[in-house]
């Protein structure tokens, strides 16, 4: 773990260097990610059956999904707690998302030119669940739910099953979301399918979902071939902190991010030096008690950073130049800090927000931007599931109002068959 302070010198350097670093795939990933791409393309089932089980050592055979009665079986098997649970965090996930639909147009203007717009949802959607490192059936609801409330109609799951194995949770989570297939492959040779399309599985028209290095670099690669919803990087979190808070409240927050991947980021930025050495202790002792310690440690340790200030007053610009995927301000009023941050996946407010509820049960979607994408980039939603079409009417009185100046524009353009094209309806 790296501890910076505002006031010395030097800071402005080692802070800009952890600034530019993205933690991401190097240009290995990228040559292995594209033939991946390129054998899918060209041998379709054959080529991911091979790589399912050089990578997964799960040969596929027959039936390569898993059926819609197994999922439902899933379910049913969890003890009621926990369903209850997965029911409760799909309800709140689907109401937050149903608020974001948004509203078509369709109205005329002075001229009496009738304008507007339409929105309606693509047609398929694949989803990415993880099931390598850890499965995450909060991934495939927070995936799944905006897709079916902006009216997908064919929602295809993708999620790896090592050794042949299903993780029961994901299967449960499935059945709550109504998913139309589900496939026993992952990795890039999972997207490759997804956007390509194979013998067995048919094309999609977005992906969406995490991944690991390969499936975030296949993403990257495939943009353009389907839509997708980022490029998504190792976990980010910046606790923003004042000494009023427990030390070991925050050191969980810390490792709430760290436990996901070594290459995870969790910074904690406080204007009380006593504070952060007071969070630093409980981070190690949490290190000793956590089953994901040894992930979480090597994440502190490569990437974990404590920033003392000389006040919170300096925390919104550091946090802006950071762009962090999740920032918590656990402070006294939070919701001052909060009017200064422009750069932000999600941000938690106040003492009692810790970022594990937002990835669980609040409501807002847990797939963020991360590598600083936040300054340009938002969470996933209903609309990365939609597309808006234009539309155009125009009466003769209309075209009569404005049809010159598009003659004009287009003569400019040196377009003369733009101006023929308007030119006709003058006369």
């Amino acid at each position: 773990m790296q501890l910076l302070r505002t006031v010395e010198a030097g800071f402005e350097q080692a802070f800009a260097r952890i600034v530019a670093d993205r933690r991401e795939s190097d240009s290995d990933v990228s040559r292995d990610v594209a033939t991946i791409l390129a054998d899918v393309r060209a041998r379709g089932d054959e080529a991911v059956a091979e790589l399912t089980e050089r990578f997964d050592g799960f040969a596929l055979s027959g039936d390569w999904r898993i059926a819609p009665e197994d999922c439902r079986a899933a379910y049913d098997a969890l003890d009621a707690p926990l369903r209850d649970a997965l029911d409760l965090a799909a309800d709140r996930i689907r109401a937050y998302h149903k608020a974001q639909l948004p509203e078509d147009r369709d109205y005329t203007d002075s001229i009496g030119m009738r304008l507007g717009a339409r929105w309606l949802p693509v047609e398929a959607a694949g989803l990415y669940v993880p099931g390598g490192r850890a499965a995450y059936p909060s991934s495939l609801l927070m995936n799944a739910l905006p897709a079916k409330v902006a009216g997908v109609e064919r929602l295809v799951v993708v999620t790896p099953t090592p050794g042949g194995a299903a993780n029961p949770l994901v299967l449960a989570a499935a059945h709550i979301c109504g998913v139309d297939e589900i496939w026993r492959i992952g990795g890039a040779q999972a997207v490759a399918a997804l956007a390509y399309g194979t013998e067995r599985i048919a094309p999609v028209d977005v992906i969406t979902g995490p991944g690991n290095a390969w499936v975030a670099e296949a993403k990257r690669q495939l943009y353009g071939v389907v839509g997708i919803d980022m490029v998504a990087g190792p976990s980010e979190i910046l606790v923003i902190a004042d000494n009023a808070n427990d030390p070991a409240w925050i050191a969980a927050d810390l490792l709430s991010q760290a436990e996901h991947d070594p290459a995870a980021q969790a910074i904690l930025i406080t204007d009380d030096e006593a504070f952060a050495q007071q969070v630093a202790a409980a981070v190690e002792r949490l290190l000793g008690e956590l089953g994901t310690g040894e992930t979480a440690r090597a994440s502190w340790a490569a990437h974990g950073l404590i920033v003392v200030a000389s006040s919170l007053e300096e925390a919104p610009a550091l946090a802006d130049r950071l762009a962090a995927e999740h920032v918590e301000l656990a402070v006294a009023e939070p919701q001052r800090l909060f009017a200064r941050i422009r750069h932000a996946g999600s941000i938690f407010l106040g003492r009692h927000t810790p970022e594990a509820v937002g990835d669980y049960i609040a409501g807002p979607n847990h797939v963020l931007p991360t590598g600083r994408r936040a300054r340009f980039a938002s969470g996933l939603s209903v609309l990365d599931f939609m597309k808006r079409t234009s539309f155009i009417d125009a009466s003769a009185e209309a075209m009569s109002a404005i049809g010159n100046a598009a003659v004009a524009l287009a003569q400019a353009e040196g377009l003369p068959a733009h101006a023929h094209s308007v030119r006709l309806r003058l006369s």
